[in-house]
């Protein structure tokens, strides 16, 4: 299952693509800003972002631009109000994906999700390899030089 970071402003419209997503089997994640949403990365892994332009305290620019500074690939697709070229030039400049002007029509947006992480073969993979070392995220395992090792679910750390 694949997990998706909605970040919007609008509690009913966060919602509401959240509940699409999840009859079309993804796993949601919400945030209602740009921070909260960096919150969610930091201890979620995402294999896709939705996310608003005009939002309080961090904006979907500043969003994006700060995700791709930090050189995190993760697809991003713009959805907003804003639908001036200039405001798809900012948004494409800065590292979206995709860019979807509101009001959307849902069915176009889960094509446009599978069809981004059919591109960036998440769908496939989830799977690191450096050299003869591969993570494989699924099976939450570590192989190298034909020796495999699963992964603990979390890490519990003692007192001190």
């Amino acid at each position: 299952m694949f997990n998706i970071l909605v970040i919007e402003d609008n509690k009913n419209m966060r919602k509401l693509i959240c509940a699409t997503l999840k009859q079309n089997g993804y796993s949601t994640f919400e945030a209602e800003d740009g921070e909260v949403g960096l919150d969610v990365l930091d201890t979620t892994h995402i294999d896709l972002i939705i996310c608003d332009i005009m939002m309080p305290n961090m904006d979907g620019y500043e969003f994006t631009e700060t995700l791709r500074d930090g050189h995190c690939e993760t697809p991003i697709i713009i959805v907003t109000a804003k639908e001036q070229l200039e405001d798809k030039k900012k948004g494409f400049s800065i590292g979206a994906d995709d860019y979807m002007v509101k009001p959307i029509d849902f069915e176009e947006l889960i094509l446009r999700i599978g069809a981004i992480l059919r591109r960036s073969k998440i769908v496939n993979d989830h799977k690191i390899t450096i050299g003869n070392t591969v993570l494989d995220y699924n099976s939450l395992s570590v192989t190298s030089n034909g020796e495999c090792n699963t992964l603990p679910k979390k890490r519990i750390l003692p007192f001190i």
